[in-house]
């Protein structure tokens, strides 16, 4: 069992800033959560308390229900993944994997096995007598990885591993650890700034920014149930249009357009009969046929999707239409809305 709490953590430094503002999570045994927010919004300081690389100000670490808040980082029985792979350059790939172990003085039989268990994990086997150099990113990074797998540690962190690779390397070192989750079982923190990565690899996502935790969820409770305006534009790619409108009975109304509620959302929208609210659209909840006018300057043609941008009267509008579009600047198209979301001006809440 490797149960993970953080308990109304705070990060202060000495400069009086702080980075982190009550921070509460209970990670389930073998669960993966990940963390992501833009740059500055507190995720990698979290991760560094929980690997005690960063003294807590404040708030409680437990693991299995042991409080470890002060324990030194080499007794928490964690083993952290950086972005930049930390591995040894006069080293070989094996030496590098089984450091931690050879400083622990465990026997040399069993460290043999370790190494090469995780080598066969991770595909490394015939990389073993190289040294990083030798090794591509996606190669390094997965050594960074053995060197965590061989400690069998309670929880596994990582602080933005994919953050150095290339596109391709992205997506296919990103699967590996999705395989490596599912195949060890194991409790892991995984960091990152990149959307994609929290929406495919996630079990639950804690999103982020200015240092407060804005959302806990799934994937999808964050995508189609977003708390808040922050969550609403981070998440989802490309991200949530924005409208300001007022509501006006079965309406809502701008200088641009007007769409027709249904009683649900007249229901749901009641208390704000009069006032302005930020109208929520996700492109891929635009489509073609409808009575608001999109006047297009650009056209992206993904396969099966195509990107239109345009406006509606002055506010640029992204569409996602599930076809191979032509449109050309200065073509205007007749859009309807499928999907609404509906957020308050003044706390920039879900209206809900």
């Amino acid at each position: 069992m490797a149960e993970l709490r953080l308990q109304h953590l705070d990060k202060i430094y000495d400069n009086k800033v702080q980075a982190v503002f009550d921070f509460n999570l209970d990670v389930k045994d073998g669960e993966l959560i990940v963390l992501v927010g833009p740059s500055g919004c507190g995720k990698s300081t979290t991760l560094r308390m929980v690997a005690g690389l960063e003294d807590i100000t404040s708030g409680h670490l437990l693991l299995d229900g042991k409080d470890i808040t002060q324990m030194p980082p080499k007794d928490r029985d964690i083993a952290m993944v950086f972005q930049n792979y930390a591995l040894y350059g006069h080293m070989t790939v094996y030496e590098n994997m089984a450091f931690s172990l050879n400083l622990r003085k465990e026997n040399k039989n069993v460290i043999h096995q370790k190494v090469l268990a995780a080598a066969e994990i991770l595909g490394l086997t015939d990389q073993l007598n190289k040294k990083p150099a030798q090794l591509s990113g996606g190669q390094r990074q997965r050594v960074a990885m053995g060197r965590a797998i061989v400690r069998t540690p309670k929880v596994f962190l990582f602080d933005e591993p994919l953050s150095n690779l290339d596109a391709k390397l992205r997506g296919s070192t990103r699967r590996e650890i999705l395989l490596l989750h599912k195949r060890l079982k194991a409790t892991m923190l995984y960091v990152t700034h990149d959307q994609t990565e929290a929406l495919t690899l996630a079990d639950r996502i804690v999103c982020m920014s200015m240092g407060y935790v804005q959302q806990t969820g799934t994937p999808l409770e964050l995508y189609d149930t977003p708390a808040n305006l922050f969550v609403a534009s981070f998440i989802g790619l490309p991200p949530m249009n924005f409208f300001d409108v007022t509501v006006s009975g079965t309406k809502l109304i701008n200088n641009e357009f007007s769409v027709d509620l249904t009683k649900e959302q007249q229901d749901l929208l009641s208390s704000h009969e009069g006032k302005q609210i930020t109208l929520g659209v996700r492109p891929e909840d635009i489509c073609e046929g409808g009575n608001i006018d999109l006047k297009v300057f650009s056209n992206e043609n993904l396969g099966q999707t195509t990107l239109v941008h345009g406006h509606i009267g002055k506010l640029r509008t992204t569409a996602k239409f599930r076809s191979w579009c032509n449109y050309k600047n200065g073509d205007n198209v007749k859009v309807s809305f499928t999907r609404m979301h509906f957020f308050d001006k003044e706390t920039t809440n879900a209206i809900r």
